[in-house]
């Protein structure tokens, strides 16, 4: 095989339809799924809304110098944060659906964040969420059911890992930064075959943050820190992670092709 002058590498020229008859089934499959995604959501006529985010929050220690670098977990459930999630939701989602309550177990729901540490197990199980829809949640036979539960991401270069609702408390001995988060991510799944048709992590919402982070967070002064165990009954840390959920979920749901864009 001749090279020209000054090549380094070639690609054989039978490999040439190849690859183009390749990248065609890519581009045509792509289009294929998002047909089949907007056939299913137009025939989306009932749904019913599933919250698993708020029970409780995490507060997590890093970059800071000390003994104390454990995550500490503290209860919100007197936040009210999934019923406010699901009234928020059913507010926007009403114009185009019909809404129906369900009932469900919340606490299988939320318990889902707790991947296998072997990442390939992760990857290669199918989605636990389908099977509690078909399992637990009633009434069954609605057209779709909207799935909102904790998202994950990293923090920083350690890859400290953080979830759901919480607030990363970093820095170094001279200097500290407090940073709030509302992590989650939404799932449409089909109520008749319990097939997901589309899903979503909620998106940044700020751009003031220090360690920018994949879902709605922004800077807080540390005074808003829980301390002890005053986490429900911290009024400004609820405003916080309220606010953060309530500019977050309409674009989520535009993104989701869920709501129209204002």
């Amino acid at each position: 095989m001749k090279h020209s002058p000054g090549a380094t590498s070639s690609l054989p020229r039978s490999f040439v339809p190849m690859l183009g008859a390749l990248l065609l089934v890519v581009v045509v499959g792509g289009c294929a799924s998002l047909e089949t995604r907007a056939t299913k959501l137009q025939a989306i006529k009932t749904i019913g809304i599933i919250s698993a985010v708020g029970d409780d929050l995490t507060l997590t220690k890093a970059g800071l110098t000390g003994l104390e670098a454990r995550n500490q977990s503290f209860s919100i459930e007197p936040w009210g944060i999934d019923d406010l999630i699901v009234s928020r939701a059913s507010a926007l989602l009403s114009p185009h659906f019909q809404v129906q309550p369900v009932t469900y177990r919340r606490a299988d729901f939320a318990a889902l964040e707790r991947d296998n540490p072997i990442t390939l197990v992760n990857l290669m199980r199918d989605d636990p969420i389908k099977e509690l829809v078909r399992s637990q949640v009633s009434p069954q036979g609605l057209d779709a059911y909207v799935v909102i539960t904790k998202a994950k991401s990293t923090y920083g270069s350690g890859g400290r890992a953080i979830a759901g609702i919480g607030v990363v408390n970093g820095g170094t001995m001279f200097d500290s930064h407090a940073q709030a988060h509302a992590l989650y991510m939404i799932r449409v799944i089909d109520g008749h075959e319990f097939k997901i048709i589309d899903k979503k992590s909620a998106s940044p919402v700020d751009n003031t943050e220090i360690v920018r982070l994949a879902g709605p967070s922004r800077m807080i002064d540390d005074s808003v820190l829980p301390k002890g165990n005053d986490a429900a009954g911290n009024e400004q840390l609820k405003a916080t992670i309220t606010d953060l959920i309530e500019r977050s979920l309409p674009t989520t749901l535009q993104d989701l092709h869920l709501v129209d864009r204002s």
